[in-house]
């Protein structure tokens, strides 16, 4: 039975990547959609042609998600459109790649601003309504770097272990109040994520130089919006790599990841 059809999501981070492919994924399940990203142009697009494809409805919403505040705007915004939000998807998120002292504070201030202040303030913006009806989904994109430190991807990796323990801690609060609440983690993803890094030696790497479709990311979200487990590892070599990681000395783990993740431009 198809527990989706009719039900409203808001995505963040849609326009393009992870985000629009769970968007067309849930729009063939017959799930109303709020699309939630900073490009006006694309969003347009994507809500036209999804509504025309699969006959839901989809309202295009403009935000800029490292702003304060931004649930309660997306809230009013949501309601201003007279929608009800029965799934949330917070997927929008970026990083930064290189040797810390290297990177802009300012893109990294706006990095924890999006990959966390954001993820937050939407459940904040949105749970409460989902208590009230007693049912409700929230799915934070994680990331398999949630369950180590990534050197030369510090901060990246440690917004997303952010969003794996807020999700896990979530998932138990709320879990015998009809709420469900998951952390997907998948592994690298072929993206303009990784051109966004800003250096394309990261293709290099052992973790970037294989890559899944978006599309097989997606299709694992929809796994997890069916399940009540608090985390959704996608692919079984990453649940293993995740599974082992917690037997071994932290400071190997950190040293082994400066060794995969180190750019060409550092010397070794």
């Amino acid at each position: 039975m198809n527990t989706l059809k009719g039900k409203t999501a808001l995505v963040t981070g849609a326009s393009a990547g992870i985000g629009e492919a769970i968007a067309r994924k849930l729009a063939a399940e017959g799930v109303n959609l709020v699309l939630v990203a900073r490009s006006q142009a694309k969003l347009e697009q994507l809500a036209s042609e999804l509504g025309k494809t699969y006959a839901v409805r989809c309202v295009p919403l403009v935000a800029d998600l490292s702003q304060p505040n931004c649930g309660s705007s997306l809230l009013q915004a949501v309601q201003g459109a007279s929608a009800q939000i029965d799934i949330l998807v917070n997927n929008a998120g970026f990083g930064t790649y290189g040797p810390f002292e290297t990177i802009s504070p300012e893109t990294e201030q706006d990095e924890i601003a999006v990959n966390i202040a954001a993820v937050v303030d939407l459940a904040h913006a949105f749970l409460p309504d989902m208590l009230r009806r007693g049912s409700g989904v929230i799915l934070n994109v994680a990331s398999t770097a949630s369950f180590q430190p990534v050197p030369y991807l510090a901060v990246y990796a440690a917004t997303k272990a952010f969003v794996l323990s807020f999700s896990e801690a979530l998932w138990a609060e709320y879990r015998d109040r009809g709420i469900r609440v998951v952390a997907l983690c998948p592994s690298a993803v072929d993206t303009g994520f990784i051109s966004g890094l800003g250096d394309e030696t990261v293709r290099g790497t052992a973790v970037f130089s294989k890559t899944l479709r978006p599309e097989h990311v997606a299709e694992q979200a929809l796994v997890a919006l069916h399940k009540n487990d608090a985390i959704h590892i996608v692919g079984i070599k990453n649940w293993l790599m995740a599974q082992s990681l917690r037997f071994a000395p932290r400071a190997m783990v950190a040293s082994a990841g400066a060794k995969m993740m180190r750019p060409a431009s550092v010397n070794k």
